[in-house]
């Protein structure tokens, strides 16, 4: 039988100490819940953020680069007119549907233009969601397991393509640690309203957390890994990376944040050695690579131009 999804499962525990510190979100701070069995639970790491961690497990920001083991592959490399490096498909939250990516030139023409002619997109034709996959595999595969939404209302379509990895990170039995400090000022005691100049003693608090247990999860979607209609090799390929993302990812631990340090303890399933799938990665990236292309250079000279 065809596997339609595989899930990891990996406890964690803080790697120093007991207290760890969640994500916070705007208006709300942690995420706290109550699970169905009464337990209270915790969201630790939310599933865009994850899909970021493990994105950037492809990218090296001392070379400014793809990583080397993954070299043979495609992606967008933005650069300014001087041909500085400035950002990639790797690092842009929309990934190919970034602004800097439309607003730029590629061999001379506007990427809105140019990439709805790769995309396949037309008026008065439905949209063919495989040359999507297709034009995205061959511009950056990695877009095709994050995921891309072409939010372009002048485009004739607008494709989505949802993430076929997802990753989130939840904790149980949870207990509120606030703890606090102060920001100390050796010359000046008190700032008279300067404080927001940097002048003072502020004192301030921090609410971190302890829990039971800590799961990191991790999903892989290949029947929508399949639904590209990409070559069997193209698929592999697909799925070898989502191995050397997650195999990179868990390898030395998950440091989400200074006050949030983790370290495995327990792993439910098959975990991906990095070695193995970047082996995998180069070989399958030689059998298909005529579906992939080169490496894009969009030039981005500033906003509106």
């Amino acid at each position: 039988m065809t596997t339609q999804r595989t899930l990891l499962e990996v406890d964690l525990t803080p790697l120093a100490g007991a207290r760890f510190q969640p994500t916070g979100f705007p208006d709300l701070g942690a995420a706290e819940f109550e699970s169905s069995d009464g337990t209270q639970s915790l969201l630790v790491e939310s599933a865009q953020s994850m899909a970021n961690w493990l994105e950037a497990t492809t990218w090296d920001p001392a070379r400014c680069d793809q990583a080397e083991e993954l070299s043979g592959l495609p992606y967008v490399r933005i650069v300014d007119a001087d041909g500085t490096f400035l950002s990639s498909s790797r690092l842009e939250a929309h990934r190919l549907a970034s602004s800097y990516v439309m607003d730029g030139l590629v061999n001379g023409e506007k990427g809105v233009d140019w990439l709805p002619k790769q995309l396949g997109l037309a008026v008065g034709k439905p949209l063919d969601y495989r040359a999507v996959a297709r034009a995205c595999f061959s511009l950056d595969p990695v877009s095709l397991i994050h995921g891309v939404f072409f939010a372009r209302s002048k485009w004739p379509w607008q494709p989505r393509i949802a993430r076929a990895v997802t990753s989130f990170v939840e904790a149980y039995q949870v207990i509120p640690a606030v703890t606090g400090g102060v920001k100390r000022d050796g010359v000046v005691n008190r700032a008279e309203g300067g404080t927001s100049e940097g002048y003072g003693m502020v004192p301030f608090s921090r609410v971190e957390y302890t829990a039971g247990k800590i799961t990191a999860y991790f999903t892989v979607d290949h029947a929508q890994l399949r639904s590209y209609g990409l070559s069997e090799s193209a698929t592999a390929l697909l799925e070898a990376l989502a191995d050397f993302e997650i195999g990179t990812l868990l390898a030395g631990g998950l440091r989400l944040r200074t006050a949030c340090d983790l370290r495995t303890l327990e792993v439910r399933g098959e975990l991906p050695d990095t070695e193995e799938a970047a082996a995998r990665v180069a070989k399958l990236a030689e059998e298909c690579s005529g579906e992939l292309g080169p490496v894009t250079t969009v030039t981005w000279a500033g906003r509106g131009k």
